[in-house]
């Protein structure tokens, strides 16, 4: 983190020693069939250019398996596969708010999706098979015209490794890469972190904020005087709309409760299901759905705030850093967290566990 991080690429031969796969190419073309995954098939063809497709995908949807230059995505994986959303722990060195998902790249021989950069930090991590990446840091970042992808006009790699299962490489934002599948297919894990865009984010808190301000102040203009201008905008109007939205954002406690609910918000087709067994005070671990950060004064999870102080503070805390509470912990809950864990039960945000973590 202090070398690397946000700075430069950093190649991690055997990250994980001996790793294999967590999910068969079998289990990951199921994944790519369902309707709630987020899948996207991309073929390359020397003559035929670039085609780009989205899923679910049946099997025969997909091309035959020795056929080469085409790459099958899959997002959010964590989000379906408890062994891949364990995996996912092993990277919350980086605070839980930045970390995004992981996404399984299976690739035929001579696979890839093309030279491109992206705007987030990403692990790279070598499952199956080899794959060959370049790398570049370059200042002309036109994409190519008329290609359903974000492809560099011009790539100029810098530097070039070939990865083994095991080993790991990782990009900061705005270097560009380009992954090719060698000597048959290949799998490669990436793990990507969240990076807000400064306007979209700002545009997310005022609508989260003007949803729960309430000041019905109407704009008043007793001193408005005849004019023979009437298409222009008013000053006092422009400034009655300023202090409107500067008192909006002046709310201090507001904004930090509407960024605990934006980074907290549940990914689009993500549900909960209803719990298999009743309440009971016993060892909880949370959903590998559920998302849930806190600050000196709230808990947040999966778009909700809670106001939280003393021991109960403490006790949701130390949930959402180990995303585990021992039997010990619950049963010295107060009443009023006890409540609260028994509606995240209710609504399949957490589960009853035995006291050792499988």
């Amino acid at each position: 983190m202090r070398r690397h991080w946000q700075r430069k690429p950093l190649l991690i031969r055997q990250a994980i020693p001996g790793f294999q796969p967590l999910l068969s190419r079998a289990e990951l073309f199921a994944l790519a069939a369902r309707e709630e995954v987020e899948s996207r098939l991309i073929v390359h063809e020397p003559e035929g250019g670039w085609r780009l497709r989205h899923g679910p995908f049946g099997r025969t949807a997909l091309p035959a398996l020795k056929r080469p230059g085409w790459t099958l995505l899959v997002q959010g994986v964590d989000l379906h596969v408890d062994a891949i959303h364990r995996l996912m722990q092993r990277f919350r060195f980086v605070p839980d708010a930045r970390l995004d998902d992981l996404m399984i790249s299976w690739a035929s021989e001579g696979g890839g999706v093309g030279p491109h950069v992206d705007s987030y930090d990403v692990f790279l991590l070598q499952a199956h098979g080899r794959r060959r990446w370049r790398i570049g840091r370059q200042k002309d970042l036109r994409l190519q015209e008329g290609v359903p992808l974000k492809i560099l006009q011009r790539f100029e790699p810098q530097e070039e490794w070939v990865l083994d299962p095991g080993d790991m490489l990782y990009l900061p934002p705005l270097w560009c890469h380009d992954g090719i599948a060698e000597a048959g297919e290949c799998m490669t894990y990436s793990i990507g972190f969240r990076v807000p865009q400064r306007g979209g984010l700002a545009a997310e808190l005022v609508q989260r904020l003007a949803d729960e301000h309430e000041d019905e102040t109407l704009y008043r203009d007793p001193s408005q005087a005849a004019t023979d201008t009437p298409a222009r905008l008013p000053e006092a109007m422009v400034e009655f709309a300023h202090t409107s939205l500067a008192r909006l954002v002046a709310d201090e406690e507001g904004v930090r409760i509407a960024l605990g609910e934006i980074m907290t918000e549940p990914k689009p087709r993500v549900w909960f299901e209803a719990p298999a067994q009743p309440w009971q005070p016993a060892a909880v671990v949370l959903d590998r759905r559920t998302r849930m950060l806190y600050d000196d004064r709230h808990v947040f999870i999966n778009g909700e705030a809670l106001h939280a102080g003393g021991r109960d503070a403490r006790l949701m805390r130390q949930l959402a850093d180990q995303r585990y509470l021992p039997a010990q912990a619950v049963r010295c809950a107060s009443a009023d967290a006890q409540a609260v864990l028994a509606q995240w039960h209710e609504a399949g945000w957490l589960h009853l566990k035995g006291d050792t973590l499988e």
